[in-house]
């Protein structure tokens, strides 16, 4: 069972847990977000295994107010003991709740179970990479990054990637990282499409810096994709 009294509690826990030198922090790298405790991503990641016993009654009670919460109810979706069909239903009514890049990307690497199920996770997250709601497309675009850069599955990221259309920074910065990890793992697929296939010039440029930023790519590799760029002017 968890309570109205239990959530009470949680409250002062995630009060109690918060340091304000980390607060002011991370509220500096999400621009746009406050109500934040300044709780560290450990502690929470704890906080969250606690909970999910009684996973289905903590979310009947969750609030939307606070960055940690959000956190909370992310980190409790992707790990409660549930079929995958009901997770995507709990995942769907949280989507629209992510409102910061930190919400998003810690729900996407969390939700370790999408691989146990790729092609029904893959149906479910197309419609997102078309929203007109920026975190939604990143939503989709940091869930193919994270547990869709395989063999069988790399063509699709890229597609999605390359096609991204959404003007948000935030959903640019996905794409952009997508084919950047695509390169890092299958180079020969990735050039033509970093050549030729990208519909956005930002994400182009932004994808070959994220590519000449990474310490599995070779000098010679990063001189290639650079030229890329210088060619175009």
């Amino acid at each position: 069972m968890f309570t109205e009294q239990d959530h009470e509690a949680l409250l002062g826990a995630l009060k109690a847990a918060g340091e304000e030198s980390y607060r002011r922090f991370n509220e500096s790298l999400m621009p746009g977000t406050t109500n934040t405790y300044g709780v560290r991503l450990p502690k929470l990641r704890a906080m969250a295994k606690e909970l999910l016993p009684c996973a289905e009654e903590y979310l009947a009670l969750a609030r939307d107010d606070s960055h940690e919460e959000r956190l909370l109810q992310a980190l409790v979706i992707a790990g409660m003991k549930c079929g995958e069909e009901k997770r995507r239903a709990y995942i769907a009514h949280f989507i629209p709740k992510i409102n910061n890049w930190a919400v998003c990307d810690t729900f996407c690497t969390s939700l370790k179970t999408v691989k146990k199920e790729r092609e029904a996770y893959y149906h479910f997250l197309v419609p997102y990479l078309s929203s007109e709601e920026e975190y939604e497309v990143r939503f989709a675009l940091v869930l193919l990054l994270s547990h869709y850069i395989t063999e069988d599955w790399v063509d699709a990221v890229l597609a999605a990637a390359a096609k991204a259309s959404h003007s948000g920074y935030y959903a640019k910065m996905a794409a952009a990282w997508a084919i950047s990890m695509c390169y890092v793992r299958f180079p020969e697929k990735t050039l033509p499409v970093i050549e030729r296939g990208i519909a956005d010039g930002e994400v182009k440029r932004r994808a070959v810096r994220k590519c000449c930023e990474s310490l599995a790519v070779s000098k010679e590799e990063k001189e290639r994709l650079k030229a890329l760029l210088s060619s175009e002017g």
